[in-house]
């Protein structure tokens, strides 16, 4: 009896193993479809509204039906797939209908089909149905809607491990192939090496061998297992050191004050952050609640879930100014929803952590309810509920309107590039705005927005419809020189992007200016050099015609010596002739750059 049950389980092994592979193998023949259909223009590519929902429902559904076969009964993967459909086809119709794509899906291939999702989309995505798949499958294994916390906590790091060492797995596969072409390709045989350049091969191959992977994974869930508790005992002893750093950071809060994290102007996402490591790291140390603790990982973990609440108050103010001084943008009505979720995480926390009766186990009921918490909210953000783009338009023409942003420093990109639909019927609306002071500035700033094409889009940033104050956005050296008249009277549009500093386009740029006669003929050139982000710095000298333009450039490994930029800035320095001489060579003249054995170190600057 016990042969045949065991031959039986086997025979349904193999069936679930071949439709999960098959699975994969269709995948990738209709990905693959889809993407030569996009690089030849044909249908249904040019169909926006059965594109992206085809390439969205392809790269989700097949995972979630891999990982469903064999764990739910097939009456249950239909009603499961069909509420997925309807989620993506909602997700995937409002993103294109709001026209938003300022970074799209698959950016950088080549051949890349003109109609993709978005790239936010997909990725909360699937972020959005990995919390919904463990859900399912957990209630689904308890035969009831609300299942035990302990098998959310084995399901949901199941999954994790899988998707984890899936993609490892495929990396692996491909390491391999392109080390077998190099082989072949040692005796003069390409094919290997030609077939792993073609997207007909690629792709049905990636697909094929995760779900080959997620198979292999399933069917061990002892090695899974495995990995898990390591991977969770490592991540709980890196708590404490965590927490006596978020510690500092809190406390050193006071004598340092706040300016100085609003100016990195990317504070509340490394709050963020922080609150979620915190997260991550209690987890791994709490587990399903029944995991044996020591001393130090208990008081650990007990501080760290009171140490997210201020966290999280100081990304929320941090928040709060950036929105009253500029206004809502996506970005932050993103950052806001993701403050929401952390702030109802460390109000839960805070709950368990005193709690001194229990083992933190009220993060149990928190957990759950925030997994529904963050599926509601991504509901609300990728549908029109709570469009980012539309709440971010509406905050900025209604700033417009009151005032308290002015036409010079009103965000024309922003609409343009950032609001889809919504940012392009605002500038219809404001270009053919006829009453008050404004009227043909706005008018103007919007024609010109409007007239940007999507080519524009990666260099928008520099476009402005009002000329940039290049004084004010440089600090000039000595102290007491003066930039010549005509630096300070050019236009730079001429200027190619990439020699051109932020301060000469941007109002936010800011950049030092320091005067130096690099020719000695008695006029003085200018050298730029960023003041955040020192890549290098430009020369600019003055022409016959009287146009400035970059004749020369400082390495990055220099101006980095803060030492030395300081001895620049006072003047304190010297012009010296080139160790070695200028090649000509047909005219053209070649420089050689000196090898050193050794960079002078800032160090031994004197």
């Amino acid at each position: 009896m016990e042969q045949h049950e065991i031959a039986l389980e086997t025979q349904v092994s193999r069936k679930v193993m071949l439709a999960r592979l098959g699975t994969g193998l269709v995948q990738g023949l209709l990905l693959y479809w889809l993407y030569a259909a996009g690089r030849d223009g044909v249908w249904p590519a040019t169909e926006p509204y059965l594109m992206v929902p085809l390439l969205t429902a392809l790269v989700i559904m097949p995972v979630l039906l891999i990982s469903s076969l064999g764990h739910l009964r097939p009456r249950q993967i239909v009603i499961w797939l069909l509420a997925v459909l309807a989620v993506l086809l909602a997700f995937s119709a409002h993103d294109v209908w709001r026209g938003l794509n300022s970074h799209p899906f698959m950016m950088g291939w080549d051949h890349r089909p003109s109609h993709t999702p978005s790239f936010l989309m997909v990725f909360f995505s699937v972020v959005f149905f990995f919390i919904a798949h463990t859900l399912v499958r957990a209630g689904a294994h308890d035969g009831r809607r609300i299942a035990r916390y302990g098998t959310y906590f084995e399901t949901a790091w199941k999954h994790a491990i899988q998707l984890l060492f899936s993609g490892f797995f495929v990396g692996a596969l491909f390491f391999v192939l392109y080390l077998g072409a190099e082989l072949f390709m040692l005796v003069k045989l390409k094919f290997l090496h030609q077939m792993l350049q073609e997207s007909w091969f690629n792709v049905p191959v990636i697909c094929t061998a995760f779900s080959c992977a997620m198979h292999v994974t399933d069917v061990r869930p002892s090695i899974v297992r495995g990995i898990r508790t390591l991977l969770l005992v490592l991540m709980s002893w890196i708590l404490p050191v965590a927490v006596v750093l978020v510690t500092g950071f809190l406390c050193s809060l006071p004598f340092t004050g706040l300016k100085a994290l609003w100016e990195t102007r990317h504070a509340t996402s490394v709050l963020l952050g922080v609150a979620a490591v915190l997260l991550v790291l209690i987890n791994a140390a709490f587990q399903n609640g029944d995991a044996k603790v020591t001393l130090a990982l208990r008081v650990s973990a007990r501080t760290a879930a009171i140490l997210i609440l201020p966290v999280v108050m100081v990304g929320v103010y941090a928040l709060g100014l950036r929105v009253h001084q500029y206004g809502w943008t996506s970005d932050r009505v993103v950052a806001a929803a993701c403050l929401l979720v952390a702030a109802f995480y460390a109000a839960g926390y805070l709950w368990a952590a005193y709690q001194y009766e229990t083992w933190l186990n009220p993060v149990t009921i928190v957990n759950v309810l925030a997994a529904f918490l963050v599926l509601a909210v991504l509901l609300a953000l990728f549908t029109p509920i709570a469009d980012p783009a539309r709440i971010g338009v509406n905050s900025q023409m209604a700033r417009l309107a009151k005032g308290k942003t002015k036409v010079a420093d009103f965000d024309f990109r922003y609409l343009r590039f950032e609001g889809g639909r919504y940012g392009r019927a605002a500038l219809e609306a404001l270009k053919l705005r006829s009453t008050g002071p404004d009227a043909a500035a706005l008018q103007r700033g919007a024609a010109e927005a409007l007239a940007w094409t999507d080519t524009d889009r990666w260099k928008a940033a520099s476009l402005s419809t009002t000329p940039v104050a290049v004084a004010d956005n440089l600090t000039v050296w000595p102290a007491k020189a003066t930039l010549p008249a005509s630096f300070l009277a050019q236009k730079w549009d001429a200027i190619p992007d990439n020699q051109k500093p932020d301060c000469l386009s941007r109002k936010e740029g800011k950049c030092d200016a320091i005067l130096i006669d690099a020719d000695s003929d008695g006029k003085p050139e200018v050298l730029l050099v960023e003041q955040h982000s020192p890549w290098g710095g430009q020369l600019f000298a003055e022409g016959r015609d009287g146009q400035w333009t970059v004749v020369a450039s400082i390495s990055y490994r220099h101006l980095a010596c803060k030492p030395l930029m300081e001895k620049l800035r006072k003047g304190e320095y010297t012009l010296e002739a080139p160790r070695y001489k200028e090649l000509n060579v047909g005219g053209r003249q070649v420089q050689l750059d000196p090898v050193y054995e050794q960079d002078l170190e800032c160090s031994k600057l004197q």
